[in-house]
């Protein structure tokens, strides 16, 4: 990997944002460009020569020079001994000298994907910035052993991949074209793996084939946070890489409530097309299923549906009977989270670090909350706390 970076590089040239200053050492990234087996090299970038001369490899070798997308700003110079670089056209194969088989993949934005097959069989996916391949049919073929793609930027090209098996369990995803959208270290990890992929820094050498010890997507997960902090985005953002989510609304359409709608609508909007909806409180049949991820938003809403069941706010109605009842139904969704094979990412509101309620009714139902969401945190794999939009992972 001769470089790993945004076609700007990281950090940008001139840009003041918190993370480019917070990108120094291995973090700071070239422009991506990839050698393979010293003899294909993807994307000609400024510097290629020298990256390659840190990495321990030259650029002697390279019989073909392919480009994936426009390159912004000045000509770059081609090494004295590299052929001329070129696009190939969408759909036709280059067979090289050495062995290597190239197809053109089609895009969906400007740019060129790149599928190599290697003398020996292995199979690598390479996608320019800002594109997902377009025209995928589902069961074309094996699943690569290798992808290189823009996960932060698109991960929308991830979930196409896996809906049509290209990305399967033993495949090695890799971050490429990475940018400055994401803090790097802990934070940009802590995405990819929410997504199964990982970043290697400039000059890695990655082998294609060879299994990769890459963090397994957590099977539970519960997002907790205030009004606005984030964490609905938070939770959308840990399944957009997957195709055929279901999202599970548990607050209803609440006809006539025009402020409702429009935070439905914003909601909605954001969501990848592919996603499904169901607004239901029902979540235990769906626990218990098998079918695609859930996610769920929120539990609070499910729990002022399942107080207002077993008339929490009367005093009369909870202590004859309605406690007892609240605590079962509890009790029954912690247990078809504990038991559920699907992936599950659920939100919901911290609310005992606010105000203490004014009423009786409030103070349950801040109370009950802070239960279900002990509960539920105890069955999940990893738990996160939003604040400001940042995550804090409190567990996993």
């Amino acid at each position: 990997m001769l470089g790993t970076g945004a076609p700007r590089g990281l950090p940008r040239p001139g840009c003041p944002c918190a993370a480019c200053a917070t990108t120094v050492g291995q973090d700071a990234r070239g422009a991506t460009a990839v050698l393979v087996d010293g003899t294909l090299l993807l994307d000609l970038t400024p510097g290629a020569a020298f990256a390659a001369a840190r990495a321990g490899h030259s650029l002697g070798g390279v019989r073909q020079v392919l480009l994936s997308h426009p390159h912004d700003g000045p000509p770059v110079e081609v090494p004295a001994g590299l052929p001329q670089p070129g696009r190939v056209p969408d759909g036709r194969e280059l067979a090289l000298l050495t062995g290597h088989r190239v197809r053109a993949v089609a895009m969906d934005a400007p740019g060129t994907g790149y599928a190599v097959h290697g003398p020996d069989g292995q199979r690598l996916l390479y996608l320019p910035p800002g594109g997902a391949p377009a025209g995928l049919e589902q069961g074309n073929g094996e699943p690569y052993d290798m992808v290189l793609a823009d996960v932060v930027g698109r991960p929308d090209a991830l979930a196409r991949l896996r809906a049509v098996g290209a990305v399967g369990p033993t495949t090695d995803v890799v971050a490429v074209h990475l940018d400055h959208d994401v803090p790097p270290g802990p934070e940009l990890r802590r995405r990819l793996a929410a997504a199964g992929a990982r970043a290697v820094p400039d000059g890695a050498t990655l082998v294609v084939g060879v299994y990769e010890d890459v963090p397994d997507v957590p099977r539970r997960t519960l997002v907790l946070g205030g009004a606005r902090s984030g964490k609905s985005v938070e939770a959308e953002r840990r399944l957009e890489a997957f195709p055929d989510v279901l999202y599970v609304a548990t607050g209803g359409s609440r006809s006539g409530d025009t402020e409702w709608a429009s935070r439905v609508a914003a909601h909605r909007e954001r969501r990848p097309g592919s996603w499904r909806t169901a607004e239901t409180c029902d979540l235990v049949p769906l626990l218990k299923d098998d079918g695609a991820p859930l996610l769920i938003d929120c539990l609070s809403l499910w729990l002022t549906d399942a107080m207002d069941a077993v008339g929490a706010w009367d005093d009369a109605e909870w202590a004859d009977g309605g406690e007892r009842e609240l605590r079962s139904r509890i009790r029954e969704l912690t247990e078809a989270v504990r038991a559920t094979r699907r992936t599950v990412v659920a939100v919901s509101n911290e609310v005992g670090s606010g105000i203490v309620p004014a009423t009786a009714s409030g103070r349950r139902y801040r109370d009950e909350l802070g239960r279900l969401n002990t509960a539920f945190a105890a069955e999940c794999e990893q738990v996160l706390l939003v604040a400001a939009g940042q995550a804090l992972v409190l567990r996993g």
